[in-house]
């Protein structure tokens, strides 16, 4: 393999980016932890992440195990988009509500017993409103049962690395059985969701009057306040029972700068937004998004191909190549090909990686064609052999 090696510092100074919209407040007795510019996270556990590489960039009691409350549904929410990217289910599609569905407490967007609603308003129910019977609607139509996609949950849980949780139910309510999760966790499966675009016009909604099949309104608000009261928020998912506490788990971007941030065990609503707003500053504060390369762009290096016309071809980045880092920060890069590939390659293929070492962690990105390379004819090879002779 050959490798090629830089070493980027990070040297520049950033503007402190201040959280913007309503100045939350709180008074709390819960466990705090200092970040490096001195103030404070009010909860019982916190973790903040890059969302590009999940690198973590503050973390306070963060594996401990703890409820959730409705923060469970980003998991809820994340099966149903595979569920439809997998073709399994449509948006279009009219679902049955069943009773059990519809007999749901806490919140819930009202649905009618044996209506008929569609996949794109039950999650509009869910991710919009916290709706726990358009939660259970939507798991009993991707698994059959309740049962069934608490299992799948659980499934997907292991699946991610998400070694300290346990899910029961789809909704978050209180269980009989144990049900936890952790700010680490929490974090894990919010970046899994946010990976479905689609994700981002029903997190966008601030309020909207949702017409019944039998014509009754019901208005849907969103649960998280940032949408509206911190500039660059593009979700969340908020949570809250008697002993989990007030929670939630959010996305923000400023100035190419994507992290999630996500807090359990507040003491009130105020509290939990305060702490995520706290973390996001901090992040757009101290550390810049340091690209190697991106997306489509092709590095300095190329590659033999062999039983081909084309002799040499150069890789492109499949996504951003890039890491958040501190100021001071330095990351090495090394690009990883082979000496030669033989052809046919298709476009998009890998063919080799970039790897980022940053602070002992390696993060790795493929290296892909941006052509498609045929093999060489019969006629080829002899005109070839011609031309050398």
């Amino acid at each position: 393999m050959k490798k090629k090696l830089i070493l980027i510092s990070a040297l520049s100074a950033l503007a402190v980016a201040m959280c913007s919209g309503i100045a939350f407040a709180s008074e709390t007795t819960a466990a705090t932890d200092k970040l490096s510019d001195g103030f404070s996270v009010e909860c019982y556990s916190a973790y903040l992440t890059d969302y590009a590489t999940g690198a973590e960039l503050y973390s306070q009691n963060a594996d401990a195990k703890h409820e959730i409350a409705s923060m469970v549904k980003i998991m809820t929410a994340t099966l149903v988009f595979e569920a439809i990217d997998e073709g399994r289910i449509g948006y279009d599609d009219m679902i049955t509500v069943s009773e059990n569905a519809s007999s749901m407490g806490g919140s819930q967007m009202f649905l009618d017993a044996h209506e008929k609603y569609s996949v794109d308003d039950l999650i509009k129910g869910v991710v919009v409103a916290s709706a726990n019977d358009a939660a259970v609607a939507l798991a009993e139509t991707v698994s059959g049962s309740v049962e069934g996609f608490v299992n799948a949950m659980n499934d997907k849980a292991a699946a991610l690395g998400m070694v300290n949780t346990k899910f029961a139910n789809a909704t978050g309510l209180p269980s009989e059985s144990e049900q936890y999760s952790t700010a680490k966790d929490v974090n894990i499966m919010t970046r899994e969701l946010m990976k479905h675009d689609k994700y981002y016009e029903y997190a966008s909604i601030w309020t909207e009057d949702y017409t019944h099949p039998s014509g009754r309104v019901t208005t849907l608000t969103n649960t998280n306040k940032m949408i509206r009261q911190y500039q660059g928020c593009l979700g969340g998912k908020t949570g809250y029972t008697d002993r989990a506490k007030f929670c939630v788990s959010a996305c923000a971007e400023r100035n190419g700068i994507k992290t999630v941030a996500t807090v359990i065990g507040a003491e009130d609503s105020k509290t939990r937004f305060a702490g995520a707003c706290k973390m996001f500053n901090y992040a757009f504060a101290n550390f810049r998004n340091q690209v190697v390369c991106k997306k489509g762009e092709k590095i300095e290096e190329s590659v033999a191909v062999e039983r081909s016309r084309v002799k040499t071809m150069t890789p492109v980045a499949a996504t951003d190549a890039s890491v958040l880092i501190k100021q001071g920060d330095d990351i090495k890069v090394e690009y990883e090909l082979p000496e030669k590939i033989k052809a046919p390659v298709k476009k998009g293929d890998v063919v080799g990686k970039i790897k980022i070492t940053h602070n002992g962690k390696i993060y790795t990105f493929d290296l892909v064609s941006d052509q498609d390379i045929s093999r060489a004819t019969l006629w080829d090879i002899i005109k070839d052999m011609a031309g050398k002779w």
